[in-house]
């Protein structure tokens, strides 16, 4: 009985640890990437030239909060305070949503998104937008000079599974991952939402900036 009871404690211990784990992964819900421009304090173009953990504060027990300061040089700004970002913070750990693995050989540029912080700083998660910019298309790249800000006042609704519908004139449906079932397709990579002249949003595809009045859907 005695073997039972030490059996049962300590499957509960592990769930409990188990339930501690899942509680401290991160967990992120896909937005298209003008979702994620409109969500962003701050988006610029910039190359990593350096990282280190730094203490940032003490938590409610008096331990010291560690982040990851990333050094970086800005080449361009799309959004964001009047002055140059030269340091962004992340989590330790991407079980937290830090963001732990840039090159920070100074070779690679990135698109970075995320919160301002005081005195040209930054924080990001793994749930904005980061990635390679190289591995932006050409749309994505010319869209956030403009369309993706003329779109902010839309609304990307994602389709999940069929059937699935827009409930206000002011979405778009963002269907890439039912049609091609991965989360950055087409309407990703080359699509913008945007906002029309009578009020009502529906996606833009085309090399000039939008007219007031464009067809759903305008290609070049």
């Amino acid at each position: 009985m005695k073997s039972v009871r030490s059996c049962i404690g300590t499957l509960v211990v592990l769930i409990l640890f188990r339930v501690g784990e899942i509680a401290e992964a991160c967990s992120c819900s896909p937005v298209h990437p003008q979702q994620a421009f409109c969500n962003a304090d701050v988006v610029i173009r910039a190359k990593v030239v350096g990282k280190k953990e730094v203490d940032s504060g003490n938590d409610i027990y008096g331990n010291p909060i560690k982040r990851i300061q990333y050094e970086i040089k800005q080449i361009k700004m799309f959004k964001g305070p009047d002055r140059h970002i030269e340091v962004v913070f992340t989590a330790p750990s991407s079980a937290v949503c830090g963001v732990t693995n840039l090159d920070t050989n100074g070779k690679k540029e990135y698109l970075i998104s995320g919160k301002a912080e005081a005195n040209g700083k930054m924080h990001v998660t793994l749930c904005d937008l980061i990635m390679p910019w190289e591995s932006m298309s050409a749309t994505q790249k010319k869209s956030l000079s403009q369309r993706y800000q003329m779109g902010c006042e839309c609304k990307i609704t994602r389709c999940a599974t069929f059937p699935c519908e827009i409930n206000a004139p002011e979405e778009c449906l963002w269907t890439d991952w039912v049609t091609e079932k991965i989360i950055h397709g087409r309407q990703s990579d080359h699509y913008a939402c945007i906002k029309r002249g009578d009020g009502s949003c529906a996606w833009y595809r085309g090399v000039a900036p939008p007219k007031k009045e464009f067809l759903d859907v305008e290609d070049p």
